[in-house]
């Protein structure tokens, strides 16, 4: 990972229910940056993100090949989320604000109101909570309440409780300073009972502390002029050259026939449902029926795996798919690929219509969460203005979805200089993390009160 790890002597024990739990604390530094990481310690909870025996830091494979939750989940989030207070005391470091991420630190909030507020060190600390996704909330038996190490009388329908149970995103919703989320459509969305998965009245009645901040990237990773990771570097004003030199470089990788003319269309994705998989395949027979090649890289649901699979051996030599994780190829395939697609089903930001954007690869999205926010349709109207970046549908159809990417293809084909300027548009924009680091930078200040450290203040304008 290129982080030098450090040991240091800081233990601490959290008692869950009639458990005592030690852990440990390391140390390091950022790559390239002056910020000081402290990172828990606890191999028998978080020692699990093993590819090569089917585990990951939150859900393990079973022989059949599905996907599930590990059954103490609940306790390993419970003790990171106590831990942070345990750190913090140790190291000596009185924070402003705390800003916990999604149902594994939805407990931090609570733990700041209920069992810290009170002490010297955390007295005037503030918080903000993120969702990132709500569809994953943290949801565990009620009788778990008795590992938080909290009052019973938190268990209610107003704050931990849901339908029974005890719902840790609930938590740091209710209790939270702030809320964020990572684009301004979804903060909307997910008001609405169709994106609330069951919380959207929660999240109606604390709409006054919610503001969506959109995801950055980071152009130092990805950029197709400094790109070392793919066949010709380029710029919006080398990009027929350069993407042409890479796309023959993919489609020999990939085996796919060599042939500059014809459309190569992307995906890069978890192979889950939110993601539109259903959309593609159901769209498929007569897409592939047309002149295109088709890539498809990413791991998810044993269901897709098994229809991917079975489209590239009836079409070799139009479909590629890759089922692993491999970021080196992502970029070659971004780099490599005419038209990117993102039928997503909901999509809180996305990362990979950004990606496309910067290395022209022109994308095809749902008009849905940051998606919309970023990604104008091609129309009329946004190519007269110079604005067009995209192709954007609404209806969550195979028929919709199938309608936007012949657009995209009918200006790939028949309008080379339009599909240029459209490229170029994306290029040009903006989409790094300065906008909204600011954007964060000001929020804290604001829950604050208007007053921040220095440090925060150093910090972020560094990152």
């Amino acid at each position: 990972s290129g982080v030098d790890l450090q040991p240091t002597s800081h233990r601490f024990q959290i008692r869950l229910g009639s458990r005592e739990v030690e852990g440990g604390v390391y140390s390091a530094r950022l790559p390239d940056s002056g910020v000081h990481v402290f990172l828990v310690d606890q191999p028998e909870f978080f020692d699990r993100d093993r590819p090569d025996r089917e585990g990951g830091l939150y859900q393990y494979k079973t022989p059949a090949g599905e996907a599930r939750d590990y059954p103490d989940n609940c306790q390993r989030f419970i003790f990171l989320s106590r831990a942070v207070f345990e750190v913090l005391s140790r190291i000596g470091f009185r924070p402003d604000l705390i800003h916990a991420n999604d149902w594994q630190t939805g407990l931090v909030p609570v733990y700041l109101k209920e069992v810290f507020a009170g002490k010297n060190a955390f007295e005037r600390t503030r918080s903000v909570f993120t969702i990132h996704n709500l569809a994953y909330q943290g949801v565990f038996w009620h009788w778990d309440m008795a590992l938080t190490g909290l009052d019973w009388r938190l268990f209610n329908w107003r704050q931990l409780e849901f339908h029974g149970h005890l719902n840790l995103l609930k938590a740091g919703i209710v209790f939270a300073d702030a809320l964020t989320t990572v684009s301004r459509r979804y903060a909307q969305e997910i008001q609405t009972a169709e994106h609330g998965f069951g919380l959207d009245a929660v999240l109606r009645h604390h709409r006054h502390k919610l503001v969506g901040i959109i995801n950055g990237v980071d152009y130092g990773q990805w950029n197709p002029a400094t790109d070392r990771r793919i066949a010709r570097q380029y710029t919006a004003a080398t990009v027929e050259e350069g993407k042409a030199v890479c796309k023959a470089a993919l489609q020999q990788e990939l085996r796919l026939p060599l042939s500059s003319r014809t459309p190569l269309l992307a995906m890069v994705a978890r192979l889950v449902s939110q993601k539109g998989i259903d959309l593609l395949l159901d769209a498929a027979p007569s897409l592939l029926h047309d002149d295109v090649q088709l890539v498809v890289l990413g791991l998810g649901e044993e269901r897709y795996h098994q229809a991917l699979r079975r489209l590239a051996e009836y079409l070799p030599g139009k479909v590629a798919v890759r089922f692993q994780f491999d970021e080196p190829l992502a970029h070659r395939i971004e780099a490599g690929a005419d038209i990117f697609l993102m039928p997503s089903r909901y999509e809180p930001a996305g990362l990979n219509q950004l990606y496309s954007l910067k290395y022209g690869t022109v994308p095809v999205v749902r008009d849905t969460g940051g998606l919309s926010d970023t990604v104008t349709d091609t129309t009329p109207m946004t190519l007269a203005a110079g604005t067009a970046t995209g192709f954007v549908f609404a209806e969550y159809s195979a028929a919709a979805f199938l309608e936007a990417v012949r657009r995209a293809l009918h200006f790939y084909r028949d309008n080379p200089e339009k599909w240029r300027q459209i490229q170029k548009t994306g290029m040009e924009q903006d989409w790094s993390w300065d906008h909204s680091a600011r954007e964060y930078l000001e929020l804290y200040r604001r829950v604050c009160g208007g007053k921040t450290s220095a440090c925060l203040g150093e910090h972020a304008h560094r990152r």
